[in-house]
């Protein structure tokens, strides 16, 4: 949460709507893939092993390897920012 968001009760409330927003359409999108994916698996054939598809890393290894990453990314850009900030907060006018 940013410092203005907790000085501002106004802009933590648009903060906590949109977040609650995102995960609406997110568990929306979940819903119609799980349907989605049930019709195609009764539809479909079984397919036949692929040589080597067990040595692959899982869907799932591959979305946490990504964020986990992004994270250590925006974790540094943060502490940069925040650098930055001190660094410069001597310029600002004295109230």
């Amino acid at each position: 949460m940013t410092a203005s968001a907790t000085k501002n009760p106004a802009g933590k409330d648009v903060q906590n709507e949109v977040l609650a927003s995102v995960r609406k359409s997110q568990e929306a999108v979940i819903d119609g893939l799980t349907a989605w994916a049930d019709s195609v698996k009764s539809i479909t054939p079984d397919v036949p092993a692929v040589p080597g598809l067990d040595k692959l890393p899982k869907p799932e290894e591959v979305v946490r390897s990504a964020y986990d990453f992004a994270e250590k990314v925006l974790a540094g850009q943060r502490e940069f920012a925040e650098k930055i900030a001190a660094t410069t907060a001597g310029l600002l006018p004295k109230n």
